[in-house]
């Protein structure tokens, strides 16, 4: 069997933390002599993890930029690795160091780290599926048959992800809900109060000013009802003190099934499974936020497993999780990869049969206007795809694929194209065919949803695969 080893870099920089990880990834044809090739990563292993460093910041708003990239230089240097040996993984930026102002300095003041393929990315849905592969819950959703959900609680938010028993992800949110939404002096005053820590505050009766001292028992109130709102969200609940705590951009949490199972990861994880931190050990409410969650109905209700990864769990994610395996029946012209944050158009199945009957207007209309709204004439265009196509359908599609693409697309503009089933290197066949001069890039079995973005690297495995990674909600 045809196999080839791919070095993967995880970097997660995080409101309290920043983290680097890099892992081996095993990509293998896992199909028979005798059959259609399927490239498959076979096995992850662990090569180095650092040590977990404080997020550098200019100021209470400012990430320190020319900071962090030292850190990750030193990590990089400790490690033995350059970085051009690394062929993908991720750069997160997480919780509310991505909203920070200059999160996109951050990402240049990494770029030189990011070799020949390393995603730069962020936003709370991707971080909560992240984090939940990282920490083990979609494993051990897999292995014990049950809908478990992780809950990955850092300093400034809680990113939460449901997996299905086939370990799909089913559900997904975030709430500013985290360690440091308060930050207190040794005296008990408030030195720090986000804007959501205020809203759960003030549904108390409580007055939360910067500068003024609070007592202890006030701040068990706030982290309470904080642990409270997490259990409502699992249960599929709503408030508006839930809606008003809601992170920008992210999805809500709505589980299709009940939780049966929930696993912790993040910083505040570890005062969740272990007592005995003292109160204000790390300047803010994480300890006493991780008691009062322990001390919760999320103890009660659910059944809660340990995690294998905690404060790691994201880094972890992004270095070894990130990273999936494009189909076995592809079309690509090589001079076109890598890519990178390729925004996603994703075609419904009414509008992919309107295009197998040889309905290239609709499909013209729909890209000059998703053209228009990205401001970009680089995209990729996702299909549902048919299983078991005939051969008039396949050329048909191509047909219609390539009189829009005339219409709308500069002749020098590549068609990157991606379809869940496989039917990729037939429908590039004929799409060649019909667009000889047109660049082209056809994967399959990968899903992708709208507003999704795309990264492609270079092929693998003698040219059998592509590594992909799907991005949601980029600076979310």
């Amino acid at each position: 069997m045809a196999s080839e080893k791919i070095l993967s870099v995880g970097i997660d920089i995080g409101t309290s933390t920043t983290q680097v990880i890099f892992s081996s990834l095993t990509l293998e044809n896992t199909a028979s002599y005798f059959s259609v090739p399927r490239v498959s990563i076979v096995d992850k292993e662990l090569v180095y993890q650092s040590r977990v460093h404080r997020t550098p910041l200019r100021d209470r708003f400012l990430l320190d930029g020319e900071g962090i990239g030292r850190i990750v230089a030193e990590e990089f240097g400790r490690a033995g690795i350059s970085p051009s040996e690394t062929r993908t993984g991720a750069v997160i930026i997480t919780g509310e160091s991505a909203r920070k102002e200059n999160a996109a300095v951050v990402l240049d003041q990494l770029s030189r780290f990011a070799g020949e393929f390393v995603v730069s990315t962020a936003g709370p849905d991707l971080e909560a599926v992240v984090a939940g592969k990282g920490s083990g819950a979609q494993q051990y959703a897999k292995e014990h048959n049950c809908y478990t959900a992780n809950l990955d609680i850092g300093g400034g938010t809680s990113n939460i992800v449901l997996f299905d028993p086939d370990g799909r992800t089913v559900a997904k949110g975030c709430v500013d809900i985290g360690g440091r939404q308060i930050c207190l002096s040794g005296d008990w005053t408030v030195d720090y109060c986000s804007p959501s820590a205020r809203s759960i505050a003030d549904s108390l009766g409580l007055q939360l000013s910067e500068g003024f001292p609070i007592s202890p028992a006030d701040v068990q109130q706030v982290c309470q009802r904080m642990a409270q709102l997490l259990e409502q969200l699992l249960l599929g609940e709503e408030s508006s003190l839930l809606h008003k705590v809601q992170t920008t951009g992210s999805s809500w949490f709505a589980p299709p099934r009940p939780v049966q199972a929930v696993c912790f990861s993040g910083g505040v994880a570890d005062c969740i499974y272990h007592s005995g931190q003292k109160p204000l050990q790390y300047g803010d409410i994480g300890v006493l936020l991780g008691q009062a969650i322990r001390e919760s109905g999320l103890f009660q209700r659910f059944r809660v497993v340990d995690a294998r990864e905690t404060i790691r769990a994201t880094v972890v994610g992004a270095g070894s999780y990130t990273t999936s395996v494009s189909g076995s029946t592809i079309t690509y012209d090589p001079g076109l990869l890598p890519q990178k944050n390729l925004p996603v158009l994703k075609l419904t199945d009414r509008e992919q049969a309107r295009c197998i009957q040889r309905d290239w207007a609709l499909l013209a209309e729909r890209i000059t206007w998703f053209m228009e709204q990205t401001d970009s004439r680089r995209f990729l265009l996702a299909l549902p795809g048919k299983a078991n196509p005939s051969y008039d359908e396949i050329r048909q599609l191509a047909d219609a694929l390539s009189q829009a693409c005339e219409r709308v697309l500069h002749p020098e503009e590549a068609l990157f194209l991606a379809v869940e089933r496989d039917m990729a290197k037939a429908l590039g066949q004929q799409i060649r065919l019909c667009s000889p001069k047109r660049g082209l890039v056809v994967i399959d079995s990968v899903q992708l949803e709208q507003n999704d973005y795309l990264d492609m690297g270079r092929p693998v495995v003698n040219g059998l695969a592509i590594p992909v990674v799907v991005k949601t909600l980029i600076f979310g």
